[in-house]
This record gives C-alpha cells, structure tokens and sequence, in this order.
C-alpha cells in the first residue's frame, strides 16, 4: 500500500473519519482507528481523532503502515522467574504485560523479555517461542514457557488433554449464591463485538469452570476457580454470564455495578484475576510439577483493603 491522496465523495461528507477511511481504503473499521490512532491518516495536512466529521472540499492522506516484524526481538525487560530448569521455565506475569508480540503490541512483551534472558538468536525465534499458554494482558500470576520443542510439544499435549490443572482467584461482584458449584456454559466469538466472547455465540465450544467461595460481604466475594479447559477469557466470561463479574473488568462488565461496590474496589485499574498456581508432569522425568506465584502489589492490596469487611 503506497500514500493515497483522496477526496471525499459528496456522499460521505460530514461522517467520521474512521467511517471515511474504512470506505475508501477498502480496509475494516478497525484497521481504520488504527490507522488513526497511529498518525498514519491526515485530513489536509492535519491528524485528526477517528470521531472527525469530513468536510467538503478536504482531502484526506492515508500512509501505509510499516510491515509488522516475522520474529520477536530481545529486550532487557526484568522478569520474576519462579522456576527454571533447562527445558521450562515459570514466570510470575505482572498485571499489563503482553504475553508474546501481536498486532498492537510488538514490543515489551513477556517473549521479548525472555529472550534476552535466555540468550536466544534473534533468527532462531518466532513471535512466540515457547509459549505453551497465555495470561490476558491484564491478568497476573504464573505462565509457563518451554526451552525447546520437545518441552514444547509435551506439555502442550498436556494442555490439550487436559492433565494440567490451573488455580486462579479472583474478586467479584456481589455473593454467589452457592459455596461451590461447576459454569459449564459453552463460550464463543460474540456475535456483534468481535473483542469479546460469550455464552450466547453463534458457534460456540464447551468451557467448564469449577468455583470456591473463599470469603464474602455482601456486595463482594473472593473465589477461587479451576477452569477444566482454556477457552479465551473464559473466566471472565463466566462468572459474567452468572451475574458475578470480576471487579475491575470493563469488557465484561462490573463497572455497571460500581455503585452497588463497597469504596475499597470501586475503581480496581484493572480485572481483579491472578494465576495463582499451575501443576503439570514436567516432560523430561515426568514428575508431577506445582508452581506457585505471589499475588503482584495491586491484588495483595485489594486483599487487604476487603480484610476488613468480609463476613
């Protein structure tokens, strides 16, 4: 794609700009913010925000973007290892860090982080060497990563069949009504907000998730959770779907019910989910494994801040 020059057709004048872009580029929408967002469209001469109503007579300049990198580059980025031998190792993600390159976010990623640390060949890599599992962006605790192929397909063999058993806990709205029960609600794509996911999706694949109440109030619970299989933000999805969001969680909705929260969580900056610990047959001398990691500083203080009003 070269630099286009355009003029606005009679019949788009005073839409948005995104709305603009997409249509004569021939691009989506989002691929059209994005564009924006990166200061690659001018409107004569001028950046203007995704939401700008065209004018008559405007002209407007689309740059392409730079070709996105085929292999992750290493990065002096601090990472706390929980464990490490020579065919995995466990790393205690912090809260807003990207586990491997993607669009958006090709850089400060756990991937680059780790192959600084290991040492590794910038031609040796791809976007995501050794990553066995993930960690949404803004969920902490541990992740596990292989150091070679055949640590690699053992223990992603593992995850496919289900041998690894995951423990996380989170804060949610409100009190759940039983003490422990199993969310089997098969989780897909939403239908309308491709961001998301949902229990009411077109196509959708079986989720199981097993639940703990560990404390309560009134207005807020900690639990802990055991998901049986890993769909994308399948957690989250299905404590939403019981009505019980995790606190901090803006996709999936508990914002709507900060009025009914007590103070001490109402503006958490992000989902209140930590992997709190992982076990897995290790894939050298089958040994059963169990990692686990420390809650960051943010959860740790949220716990404490509640100490004071569960039940």
């Amino acid at each position: 794609m070269t630099v286009q020059h355009l003029q606005i057709p009679l019949a788009q004048i005073g839409q948005r700009l995104d709305m603009v872009v997409a249509s004569l580029a021939k691009i989506s929408r989002s691929q059209a913010k994005l564009f924006i967002k990166r200061g690659h469209v001018l409107v004569d001469g001028t950046p203007q925000k995704a939401s700008y109503p065209v004018r008559s007579g405007e002209i407007i300049e689309i740059a392409p973007l730079p070709s996105p990198p085929t292999t992750a580059t290493p990065e002096d980025i601090p990472l706390d290892i929980l464990y490490e031998d020579d065919s995995l190792a466990a790393i205690n993600k912090p809260p807003g860090m990207v586990v491997h390159p993607a669009p958006g976010q090709w850089h400060g990623t756990v991937v680059n982080a780790l192959l600084a640390h290991w040492g590794w060949n910038v031609e040796e890599a791809s976007l995501r060497p050794g990553i066995v599992h993930r960690l949404d962006k803004d969920t902490s605790g541990v992740l596990l990563v292989a150091k070679h192929h055949i640590a690699l397909e053992a223990l992603s063999e593992q995850f496919k069949s289900r041998q690894v058993r995951k423990t996380y806990r989170a804060v949610v709205v409100g009190c759940l009504p039983q003490h422990e029960g199993e969310i089997t609600f098969p989780i897909g794509r939403h239908p309308q907000e491709r961001k998301k996911m949902s229990i009411h999706a077109r196509k959708s694949r079986p989720a199981v998730s097993r639940y703990e109440v560990l404390r309560s109030c009134r207005s807020v619970s900690l639990v802990q959770l055991f998901p049986k299989t890993g769909r994308t933000h399948q957690l989250r999805v299905h404590l939403a779907a019981l009505n019980h969001p995790i606190i901090g969680d803006d996709l999936y909705g508990s914002r709507r019910m900060e009025n009914t929260l007590p103070p001490e969580v109402r503006h958490f900056p992000r989902q209140a989910l930590h992997a709190q610990a992982i076990e897995f047959r290790h894939p050298q001398d089958h040994t059963m494994v169990t990692i686990q990691a420390p809650y960051p500083a943010d959860f740790a203080g949220l716990l404490l801040e509640l100490s004071a009003v569960w039940e």
